[in-house]
């Protein structure tokens, strides 16, 4: 029996959700509703079956911009899923790409009635085996966060210890105290303390920093070298 090959993407950024206005952003993912069976109407990943005429990554990134009209600026491969079962139409294998983007490039996606942003820890029951897919994208995202500067892909070029902490209670979905989380980072010689401090607050103003981009860390996570 042939085996196909699809690719998906999964996509995390940062968004505000209106059912949470106590909270100003949550970690959210697009998905896609099918049109055709199998899985008709059910929600999805995007993504479709690998071009014979291109790589992999640049199918992958077509086939998101088809359906989202985002474009990150990089996508990196997370993963191959195979089971035999876990298509209708015989064995597919799925090659998982992800990527992690800011939220003013997540407010450029285009949204509509077949395509909506959604909590990525409350998910509806999604076609073949995409609700995994999502927990192990999510397990691997949260698990980078404790040793990578992967956060930085959610921030600006410079930010506050106070927004790279909220980026990482955000994912991780726990409170940090800020001392140690401070002494944690500092400690890490990861972030760079620059000239510039955040003007027009009431108390003292605080300092911007930005991430090290000298040091080449043992694992830089999905945002590659």
């Amino acid at each position: 029996m042939p085996i196909g090959l699809a690719v998906s993407t999964v996509i995390f950024a940062l968004r505000p959700d209106s059912s949470r206005p106590d909270e100003p952003s949550i970690l959210s993912i697009p998905l896609v509703r099918r049109t055709r069976d199998p899985f008709a109407g059910r929600w999805s990943l995007p993504g479709g079956v690998a071009d014979d005429d291109e790589s992999l990554a640049d199918t992958a990134a077509r086939k998101l911009y088809e359906t989202t009209q985002l474009a990150p600026a990089y996508l990196e491969q997370l993963y191959a899923f195979g089971d035999v079962d876990r298509a209708w139409s015989g064995r597919v294998v799925s090659v998982v790409y992800w990527a992690l983007v800011r939220s003013e490039l997540a407010d450029q996606a285009a949204e509509g009635e077949n395509v909506r942003w959604f909590a990525a820890d409350e998910l509806p029951d999604l076609a073949f085996d995409h609700n995994r897919i999502v927990e192990y994208a999510l397990w691997r995202l949260r698990n980078k966060m404790e040793y990578s500067r992967i956060a930085h892909a959610f921030l600006g070029e410079t930010f506050t210890l106070a927004e790279l902490r909220r980026v990482h209670e955000i994912v991780l979905q726990r409170t940090l105290d800020p001392a140690n989380f401070r002494r944690q980072i500092e400690s890490s010689a990861t972030v760079v303390a620059t000239d510039e401090v955040v003007s027009g607050g009431r108390h003292r103003p605080p300092r911007l920093y930005r991430y090290d981009t000298t040091i080449r860390l043992a694992d830089n996570g999905p945002l590659g070298g």
